[in-house]
Parts: C-alpha cells; sequence; structure tokens
C-alpha cells in the first residue's frame, strides 16, 4: 500500500471515530427568574423546560435558576435582550416606565377576577407583542398572580390607616398608591421581601397570597385583607436572534410547550389560590375582608391610578381598555 492509501484510509478511520465520538451541539439555555424553587411560577417553569427536553430529545437544554440566584428581577429582562440569558421570567409590571402597556394589569380594580384578567390580557396582548418584539424579546407566555391584598401588623379600617407605614413597592403602581395614601414606599423585590420584614424595613404592603406564603410573612405580620384589588402577570419571553437560531421543528417545541405551559399556569394561579390562602390562616394570620370604608378608599385610589394610566397610554391605551370593557 502506498503512503498515499495510507492516510487515505486513516482518514477514513478517525472520520468513522468522531462520527460516533463526537458530542452533540444541542443547544443549552438559560432561564432566571426571581421566585423561589417551590412557588407555582418556577414550578411551572420547569415543566415547560423538561417538555421541551422530551420534544427535541435533548437538543434544546433549559435550565432553570430560580430565586433570583442568576440576576436580580429587574435585571432579568435586560440580560436576556442583550444575551447573558436566552429566556427569562419577569413580573411584567416591573417595566410600566419603558412602555405604559407592561403595567396595565396592576391598575387597581379595573381586572379583579382571574376572568376579568384573562379579559384584558387577550386584548392588550398584540401590544405587549409589538413592545417586546422592538426590544429584541418575543414573548412566549404569561402566568398570573393571585389576586392582590394587604398585610399590615395592624387594624386598616380605612385607607387613612395606611398613613405612616413603611410600604412595599414594586412597581410603578405600588409606589404611586404609596404616595396617596400617605405611606412611605421602599423599594424591595420578592426575593428580599424575607430579610426587609425580619429587620423592619417594611411594615405594609400590598402583594399576593403566594409572596405570602413564600416570605412566611406571618413571622413579621399578623392582618391580611383580601381586597383582590388587580392580578399582576409573569411574563415570559426570550431573545429573538436566540430564537431565530433555531431551526423550525425546535422552534415549534418552544411555542408549543409554551401553550401548555400558559394554560397550565392559569389553571395554577386559581387553583393554588385557595391553599395560599388556607396556608395563611393556619398560621395565625388574620385574613379579613375590608371594611366598606376601606373598599370605597381604594376605588377613588384606582381611579387616581385609572386616570394616571390613560395619560400615560393615551389614544392607544384608550384602544386596549375599550377593547376590554365590550
Amino acid at each position: 500500500m502506498n503512503v498515499t492509501a495510507r492516510f487515505a484510509r486513516w482518514g477514513l478511520a478517525a472520520a468513522a471515530l468522531l462520527a460516533t465520538t463526537a458530542p452533540s451541539f444541542a443547544a443549552n439555555w438559560v432561564l432566571p427568574s426571581a421566585y423561589p424553587p417551590a412557588n407555582y411560577h418556577v414550578e411551572n417553569l420547569n415543566q415547560f423546560a423538561k417538555d421541551i427536553d422530551e420534544a427535541t430529545k435533548g437538543e434544546l437544554k433549559i435550565t432553570v435558576h430560580p430565586n433570583a440566584s442568576l440576576f436580580k428581577a429587574p435585571d432579568i429582562k435586560r440580560a436576556v435582550q442583550t444575551g447573558q440569558a436566552q429566556v427569562g421570567e419577569v413580573l411584567l409590571s416591573l417595566h410600566e416606565n419603558e412602555n405604559p402597556v407592561f403595567g396595565l394589569d396592576v391598575v387597581p380594580f379595573l381586572a379583579t377576577s382571574f376572568d376579568q384578567s384573562k379579559k384584558l390580557y387577550d386584548a392588550s396582548k398584540p401590544a405587549i407583542e409589538q413592545a417586546l418584539d422592538k426590544q429584541g424579546l418575543k414573548l412566549l407566555y404569561t402566568t398570573p398572580w393571585p389576586p392582590q391584598g394587604i398585610f399590615t401588623k395592624k387594624d386598616v379600617n380605612s385607607v387613612a390607616d395606611l398613613k405612616g407605614l413603611k410600604w412595599r413597592a414594586y412597581n410603578v403602581g405600588t409606589s404611586r398608591i404609596a404616595e396617596i395614601v400617605g405611606a412611605q414606599p421602599v423599594t424591595v423585590q420578592a426575593a428580599e421581601l424575607p430579610q426587609a420584614l425580619a429587620t423592619g424595613v417594611v411594615d405594609g404592603l400590598m402583594t399576593s397570597s403566594a409572596t405570602g406564603v413564600d416570605s412566611k410573612i406571618w413571622e413579621s405580620l399578623t392582618h391580611y385583607y383580601d381586597t383582590q384589588a388587580w392580578i399582576p402577570k409573569n411574563a415570559i419571553f426570550v431573545n429573538k436572534a436566540a430564537f431565530a437560531a433555531l431551526d423550525p421543528a425546535t422552534q415549534k417545541a418552544v411555542t408549543d410547550a409554551a401553550a401548555a405551559a400558559e394554560t397550565r399556569g392559569w389553571a395554577l394561579a386559581a387553583e393554588r389560590t385557595k391553599s395560599y390562602m388556607d396556608t395563611l390562616k393556619k398560621n395565625g394570620m388574620q385574613v379579613l375582608e375590608p371594611s366598606a370604608e376601606l373598599k370605597t378608599g381604594l376605588s377613588e385610589v384606582g381611579a387616581k391610578l385609572t386616570e394616571d394610566w390613560s395619560k400615560k397610554a393615551g389614544a392607544d391605551g384608550q384602544a386596549i381598555l375599550d377593547a376590554y370593557k365590550k
């Protein structure tokens, strides 16, 4: 055998070896979330990732990083925009300053049931998708939180009783509520809330029963008023360039898994709300209905915030509200 033939044979053998031992070039994505592993939002994210793994036979793997371990809540969206993470989950209203449509779901008393919230989401979804698209993001799905109530360690019979509280704020709406009722807004995200409560940095807040359970709020506060003020949503989105780099079959696996996660997430929110309320009661929280005076005062606050939102959102915002109210 001449030298040329020998090298050719070696080349074929090497190629065969590489074909059997070459590593898989599967895509590996990271998905940061600000919420603890036991929270149903994170459970839903994990199932979303599992569905994609199974549908693509491991060609696309997504690792969920809960509890703000990879990025803090306000930084997740930017991380996905810049490609530091491929997918992310955020409370959409965190970014109301960028576009009013991101804060529509936290306008008090505009949508106070899951059915109303879904109708509001359907009316605003095209605008949300368009806003995210301009920022290099593709909306995959949303999942709601339970209705928002007031946590304190004292009786609250009217909005006047909220004056002077160190009020946890996590978005534009909750900060504005503090201003209107005379509370002191303190910006605290979910991952930092247990420490803020334990150290007295916060002694009043409006949030969901889910966050109350996640933070073991009964260790610091005593009263929960079930005002059902609004139902905020988390949005899960993907970097458009990362999504575009996938082959069509994998893209379909992602969007199919997202559709299933959205259906599952909305059902989970409704299902878990009762169990969260039961957990609050079992741990000694006074779970109370708001008084007529408190309801009236909060409705007046809601009217002011609806007016604020409408002014910021302009004609496009009014069109969404009109579609919702049909």
